[in-house]
């Protein structure tokens, strides 16, 4: 007999060739839970932190054309998205969400947070859970790390902000990992009229070989650094 993790591999391996098969993907067969934290420069200062209203898996590289827009804009290069869009990726995609505070009383919104002007953020959090679909066990961490700096994504805020682009902003982490969609929204005030970015949905990218790694620890406690009072 081989060793577990061959026996695991080979197990994958047959389940994927079934999937293709009927037009499915591995992503199918799990459920999914996302929060969103937007971590403050200010210590004393509480994360804002969201609950993501629905996470949608996609693996049919929807956004192909946005991404590569973002090459046309110099915003990142061939070589790289080409070679993340050729991956076995899936794409988990969050529009909408809720405040996860105590004092706010919980509606589910579109995805609307102001980025950019502004220097109090140091980081976007994204935290991934899941679980086979139709199990009775608890959401368990995906062994992943979805961040997004500030001065990583105002990099990319300060090349477009000379475009006449008002939708269709796409902006991307370092590592890939971290898709942010940004509106861009004019506000005329008496002297002058400022332009401001608000993120409006996130999309993570996670190698479909790495839906089956996961990290120790409740859902809570990945929760709890980021948790509002």
């Amino acid at each position: 007999m081989g060793d577990p993790n061959s026996r695991k591999k080979q197990a994958l391996n047959r389940l994927r060739s079934q999937l293709r098969k009927k037009k499915e993907s591995l992503a199918d067969q799990f459920d999914f839970k996302m929060y969103v934290a937007f971590v403050f420069k200010d210590k004393k200062k509480k994360s804002a932190l969201f609950e993501v209203a629905d996470v949608i898996p996609v693996m049919t590289n929807n956004y192909e054309e946005n991404i590569l827009k973002g090459v046309r804009d110099s915003s990142y290069s061939l070589e790289s998205s080409l070679e993340l869009l050729q991956k076995d990726v899936v794409q988990l995609h969050a529009p909408r969400y809720q405040s996860m505070r105590r004092d706010v009383i919980g509606c589910t919104q579109e995805m609307d947070f102001i980025l950019w002007p502004r220097n109090d953020i140091e980081k976007i959090v994204c935290l991934l859970f899941s679980r086979w679909k139709g199990s009775d066990e608890p959401f368990r961490p995906v062994l992943a790390k979805f961040e997004f700096h500030h001065g990583d994504y105002e990099k990319h805020l300060l090349h477009v902000l000379s475009r006449k682009d008002k939708t269709g902003i796409v902006l991307n982490n370092p590592s890939q990992s971290v898709f942010l969609f940004i509106d861009r929204q004019h506000l005329q005030t008496p002297k002058s009229k400022a332009t401001i970015f608000k993120l409006c949905s996130i999309c993570l990218y996670l190698p479909q070989e790495q839906l089956t790694h996961w990290a120790v620890g409740t859902v809570e406690d990945h929760l709890r650094p980021y948790m509002p009072e």
